[in-house]
């Protein structure tokens, strides 16, 4: 695959930056990869190399940039079966199982989502110049359910918008050891790193952290547990388990911060992103997809209940 060239005119009368100006003839591309590319040398104007994101452009000058196939990332492929919950051209809505770790990380060099992903479509176009699938949100490793996977950089772009702009809907199953303060409710507590454990999350005061806001449902209630629809309305690290934690109802069996001795017999703890409502790539309504709570966490429910 060789490099893709691109030209244009600039025709206004006012002058105007050539990223921003190249970022909107190239919707698909971030303007944080627009001025990569300038750094990079791959833009002239009038013939000559610019490598000033900020350079104005003159009404009148031709712009003409080049494209470079995406770099290998150097992640390997595997053939892990994937629960394909929708696809199309831009996207796959994927039901991760619980166990699987989204991202490559020290520790985790094979068996990730990403890896996974690669193998059913080795030829996912390049987002932000590598070969890789574009994640763009995450689930805990043992956190199971729904998460989108752009297959190119303008499904990538547009759904980091819409998750920026907080239009996308997320709504998780959760079981929680007793019971929340009230049958319904919001958190609003910020988080951020817990002082002590550095890899560890915990509300915090607004100054040493972000911004947290998640809301909740009741959707049944046990003697010790409480089944929870949970709908986080800002995407903060391990934000429903800390939220839950800070009322006081730990999500069951969460080793990290729940109870140190599980309440439910469980080899993870009882989270599950069930619905997902988000706008695709080139539509206007948004759709909703669901996946179902897991045989693991099926069975939990179905043993609270006979007791």
């Amino acid at each position: 695959m060789g490099d893709r060239i691109e030209s244009f005119h600039f025709e206004k009368e006012d002058k105007q930056r050539l990223d921003v100006f190249l970022t909107a003839c190239l919707p698909e591309f971030s303007r944080s990869r627009i001025q990569g590319l300038i750094k990079g040398g791959f833009v002239k104007v009038e013939a000559g190399i610019v490598t000033k994101a900020g350079r104005d452009l003159e009404p009148g000058e031709q712009i003409q940039i080049r494209i470079p196939p995406p770099v290998p990332s150097g992640l390997v492929a595997e053939d892990i079966p994937l629960d394909i919950v929708f696809e199309n051209e831009d996207l796959m809505v994927v039901n991760k199982p619980a166990g699987m770790v989204v991202h490559p990380s020290p520790g985790h060099n094979s068996g990730t989502l990403v890896h996974a992903a690669l193998g059913y479509l080795p030829e996912l176009e390049g987002i932000g110049g590598e070969e890789r699938p574009g994640i763009v949100h995450r689930l805990d490793k043992d956190t199971s359910g729904l998460i989108v996977i752009a297959k190119n950089e303008r499904a990538h772009r547009w759904l980091q918008d819409q998750f920026k702009s907080r239009k996308v809907e997320k709504i998780y199953l959760a079981l929680v050891d007793s019971k929340p303060p009230t049958p319904a409710g919001r958190v609003e507590a910020p988080i951020g790193r817990n002082t002590t454990h550095r890899k560890l999350m915990a509300v915090v005061p607004l100054d040493k952290g972000r911004e947290a806001v998640s809301e909740y449902r009741t959707l049944e209630n046990f003697p010790a547990h409480t089944l929870l629809e949970v709908h986080p309305l800002t995407g903060r690290t391990h934000q429903i388990r800390v939220h839950m934690a800070f009322l006081g109802c730990p999500v069951a069996a969460d080793m990290v911060y729940g109870k140190r001795k599980p309440t439910v017999e469980l080899g993870r703890h009882f989270l599950h992103a069930h619905r997902l409502k988000i706008v695709l790539p080139g539509e206007k309504q948004a759709r909703i997809f669901e996946a179902s709570l897991p045989q693991e966490l099926q069975f939990v429910l179905e043993h609270l209940r006979q007791k």
